[in-house]
């Protein structure tokens, strides 16, 4: 290494500068000291230990707890994954099944109310066929109590335009006509208006 012996002088502004003529005159005037950027051998003995222990430490004791309590986070995240894949598989069964049964109670429901619109249905018409039974029962026998009703007052009109015919034949002839001979051209007259 060169080295430079800078002096000043008192007096004046004059400065001396030595240099050295060999590296051996420098070498034996000044002693530099350790480099600052070399290790020494017990740093390097020092270094190579700590990572040695560091090394055995992290390989025998810490590397494999941490690896087993990811393996294990690991087997609990996938035991968790496993579980709600399982629970979700048999929440869609249960849902299948559910709606499978919803379809069979809609079925089944469809078939009563169709059995139920069937029922009443027949029981609409046979009342309606009773009532209309009843109905023509009625009808019938007021048809017939009218028919009843009519020949009795045609027989009651018949006989009084007999009557009144007879006693104005009797007026106005001054006998009275034969009862019969009356009776049956009033029955003629009377079947001939009706026709």
């Amino acid at each position: 290494m060169l080295t430079v012996t800078v002096t000043t002088t008192g007096a004046g502004h004059a400065v001396v500068v030595h240099l050295p003529q060999t590296t051996a005159e420098a070498s034996t005037t000044e002693d530099t000291g350790p480099s600052p950027i070399a290790p020494e051998l017990k740093e390097l003995g020092w270094g190579a230990g700590a990572f040695i222990v560091l090394f055995v430490l992290m390989r025998l004791v810490l590397f494999p707890r941490l690896k087993k309590g990811m393996d294990a986070r690991y087997g609990k995240i996938q035991g968790d994954h496993q579980a709600a894949e399982a629970e979700r598989t048999a929440a869609k069964a249960e849902v299948a099944e559910y709606e499978a049964e919803l379809a069979t109670v809609r079925t089944e429901a469809r078939h009563r109310i169709e059995a139920a619109r069937q029922t009443l249905e027949a029981e609409r018409t046979a009342a309606l066929a009773e009532a209309n039974a009843a109905i023509a029962a009625r009808r019938a026998e007021a048809n017939a109590a009218a028919d009843a009703a009519r020949a009795a007052a045609e027989q009651h009109v018949q006989e009084a335009v007999a009557d009144v015919s007879s006693r104005a034949a009797e007026l106005a002839t001054g006998r009275r006509p034969d009862a019969a001979t009356v009776n049956r051209i009033v029955s003629e007259l009377m079947a001939g208006g009706a026709k």
